[in-house]
């Protein structure tokens, strides 16, 4: 199986992919959408209580391979206004989705951030 990256912007699939790849998933759905500002501020608000723009947001749908059909990994969005790089900040949330969390593990999630985008470039 291969991962439906159909929702992804064209150009951030390369980086989505070897992200995936990295983190051992190899199947599931990816929804990833550039927005806006104002965007972000109102999902940064309603998620995480916190009312500012941010860089990335990862919303995990599905952590657990049920078995049942394909795996809906999740959504992750980009304002690229406060990213300084639109290609880590995919690979960034991408990993959230995989179930890695930087703020509660000891460098695992960064450090593989690190070597995908190594890859890429």
């Amino acid at each position: 199986m291969t991962a439906d990256l159909s929702d992804v912007e064209s150009d951030l699939r390369k980086a989505v992919s070897a992200t995936l790849k990295a983190a051992g998933v190899e199947d599931g759905h990816i929804g990833l959408e550039l927005v806006g500002e104002g965007r972000m501020r109102t999902l940064n608000f309603a998620h995480r209580g916190r009312d500012e723009a941010t860089d990335v947001l990862a919303f995990p749908i599905d952590p657990d391979e049920s078995g049942l059909g394909p795996r809906e990994l999740g959504d992750v969005f980009i304002c690229p206004e406060h990213s300084t790089d639109v290609i880590e900040a995919a690979v960034h949330g991408t990993l959230h989705l995989c179930g890695y969390d930087h703020e509660t593990d000891t460098g695992e999630m960064l450090a593989l951030q690190a070597k995908v985008l190594a890859s890429l470039r």
